[in-house]
This record gives structure tokens, sequence and C-alpha cells, in this order.
């Protein structure tokens, strides 16, 4: 898809991800603080977060005043023209509460329904990602090819834990079970960066439960342009159960495997 509305939409997508990133590598205060809580108290809202999301809010209301917009920290609009923007301001709170570099500002814009452009800015790689649905996936000029699928046993596989301690719970016997079946396990702290590395053959696949439509949204589009599958659960598409992505070849057998293992629920997983 490269008619000119979705060229102008990757235009605002890659403006408002570059200022965001801006503002937070460049404006991140040395007492920063935590404004607020969300799912748990270790699940952080920063002050930053919040004025990326009205950064980012201000400058697409002023730049395509009609769409939709949904935001992680609560910006919402309905919009009248068929586009929504889907957007994480701070994917990454806690990486950036503390000073570490892993994490992103991640844009996706949905056109009836359907995810179209996604861009994810990662200030401190000094790397930005994109891609347009149909059109590829890019690294600044440099076009992104997932890795070839290695044998699961082979496979190095991000994911992500959630913030509820039942939950991390849960999540951690999945890894007890999973990490002597695989390479090597990653944990990053960005689902948007993680699903990019897919995209650039970093990780050889990459899965979690609990993501939020702007934790995925842009990453996911990055990665299938990139040539890599995602899903959730076998059939099912990504989601707040399960998101998969990883390369042709790995996808279906380490998407059977968390499956067998339970990674889409919160209790004990299958022996």
């Amino acid at each position: 898809m490269t008619d000119q509305l979705t060229q102008d939409l990757l235009t605002v997508a890659l403006e408002a991800a570059r200022r965001a990133g801006d503002l937070l590598r460049d404006g991140r205060p040395a007492d920063l603080g935590v404004a607020a809580t969300k799912s748990s108290p270790i699940d952080v809202v920063t002050e930053m977060d919040l004025a990326s999301e009205k950064l980012i809010a201000d400058f697409l209301a002023e730049r395509r005043p009609d769409d939709g917009l949904l935001g992680e920290e609560g910006a919402h609009a309905d919009g009248s023209s068929g586009v929504r923007w889907v957007i994480d301001p701070l994917d990454g709170t806690v990486n950036y509460l503390y000073g570490l570099p892993s994490w992103s500002v991640s844009i996706a814009a949905e056109r009836d329904g359907e995810t179209v452009v996604g861009v994810v800015a990662a200030p401190m790689r000094r790397e930005t990602y994109h891609a347009v649905l149909g059109g590829g996936a890019y690294a600044g000029r440099t076009r992104l090819r997932c890795r070839p699928a290695p044998d699961l046993a082979q496979a190095l596989v991000g994911t992500g834990f959630g913030y509820r301690a039942e939950r991390r719970a849960a999540q951690a016997e999945v890894v007890r079970v999973l990490l002597p079946r695989v390479r090597d396990i990653r944990r990053g702290g960005s689902a948007a960066i993680d699903l990019c590395d897919v995209a650039c053959g970093r990780l050889d696949g990459y899965y979690e439960r609990g993501l939020n439509p702007w934790d995925m949204a842009a990453g996911a589009l990055v990665a299938r342009e990139a040539g890599a599958l995602t899903g959730g659960r076998p059939g099912e598409p990504p989601s707040g159960e399960l998101t998969v992505a990883a390369s042709p070849g790995l996808f279906e057998p380490l998407q059977r495997l968390l499956d067998d293992l339970g990674a889409w629920h919160d209790g004990p997983p299958a022996a």
C-alpha cells in the first residue's frame, strides 16, 4: 500500500516520533519522578511518559485533526477520517527511569482498522524503524529482513514480563521450561524494540503475554514487513493473551510450544 495518504501518514509518524524521541533523550531530568502507577506499584508512569504523549497528541491534532487516537497514557479521540493513531509515547518506561538505553517511541496508523504505518524510534540506539503495509520495513534507508529460521534448539528468543506478581511467577515458570529448549533467552524491556529486533535479525523470535495494542501495533508491522510471521495462540492474531513473532520456519514450532506450555494464561505451565 503506497498511496498518497499512506505516505502522508508515514511522514507525520516519522516526524512525531523524532520530536518525542528528542524530547525524551534531551529532556530527561536527573531527578526524574514517578507521576503515578498503572497496574501495580512497579508499573510506573513517569513525568516524561506524559510529556511525550502530550507532544505527540498535540502534533497529530495539528497535522491530522480529524483522525482518531489511542494513547497508552489516556490520550483519546474518536475521529471521523477512518484513520486512528495508536501510540506508546515511551515503551520501556522502567529502562528509561533507570537510565538504561532500551526504550522507544512507538507510533502506528490504522486505516479502517488495519495497521498501515508503523514507526518505532529508539533514540539511544540512533535508529528509527519504519514500515508501510506492503512496502517493506526499514531502519533509516536500510531494508530489513528477518534472520533465516534456525532449529528451535538454536533460536535466540526475546520475551518480556508483566508487572503483577502472579503473572510474573507464571511467566518465570514458562521461561524455566522453555530455556533448555532454545539457544538462549533475552529480556530487553521494550516490546516495540523486541519486535524490531526480530525484523533486524537480532532475535530469531519473540513472545510475550499481556501486551496492549500500543505496545505491538507499530513493531508487529515492522516485523511482518521484514518477512517475519506474527500471531497469538495457533490460528489467532496477536493479542493480550499472547503475541509471537518469528522467522518463518521457526514461528510455528515456537508458537506451538508456547501454547503447550500455557504461555497465554497465568496458571502453571505444562511439564
